[in-house]
């Protein structure tokens, strides 16, 4: 099997780490173009929520020192940030970070920080990003270089990203145990 650019995220797939599991979605959440190393990765967001979550990525942890930038090309969203206290213990965070961001901005996935981006408009969110693509297994569906485990584990990240009011708010996930630093990035934290 060859390198493959293109990827849909499916409703189905996403239910692994989605809030509200059962709930219902559209049939691919966000679309992937892969570059490789010679070129910048695109994604391209649905607008709308999922059992009240806004629609997000996968999220993953990259599997070694790698880092990344994020450029965000159009609409508006949230990237989550979030570094776990032991990389083998996946329900203790040491920090975690909501970065709201729309286009013209860019953001720095420093190495062994997991990252996840929210769609939070009402249009497309599209982001560029130097993520290196290793080769043949390292397509656009599930990359070699990013460890998925630890989030579907987990059903997620620490906080979901959901609509309150018109606007977006952060609501924890139970099943992390522990979370020691939160920088909510000026979002409510809602019950």
């Amino acid at each position: 099997m060859g390198f493959e650019p293109y990827a849909a995220r499916t409703h189905e797939k996403m239910r692994e780490v989605l809030m509200v599991p059962d709930a219902p979605g559209p049939a691919a959440h966000y679309h992937m173009i892969r570059g490789g190393s010679q070129k910048r990765n695109i994604t391209i967001w649905e607008a709308g929520t999922v059992g009240g979550e806004y629609i997000k990525t996968y999220g993953h942890y990259h599997v070694d020192e790698l880092d990344e930038t994020y450029w965000i090309l159009a609409g508006e969203g949230v990237i989550l940030q979030q570094k776990l206290a032991d990389p083998r213990v996946p329900d203790v965070v040491e920090e975690f970070k909501a970065i709201p961001v729309k286009a013209g901005d860019s953001v720095y996935m420093p190495p062994n920080v997991g990252h996840l981006a929210v769609n939070t408009g009402a249009t497309w969110f599209v982001t560029a990003d130097d993520s290196p693509v290793a080769g043949a297994g390292d397509s656009a569906s599930m990359p070699v270089h990013a460890d998925y485990e630890s989030v579907k584990k987990m059903r997620g990240f620490a906080y979901y990203v959901v609509e309150k009011d018109g606007k977006p708010a952060l609501v924890r996930n139970t099943l992390y145990k522990e979370i020691r630093h939160v920088d909510s990035g000026g979002l409510p934290i809602s019950d």
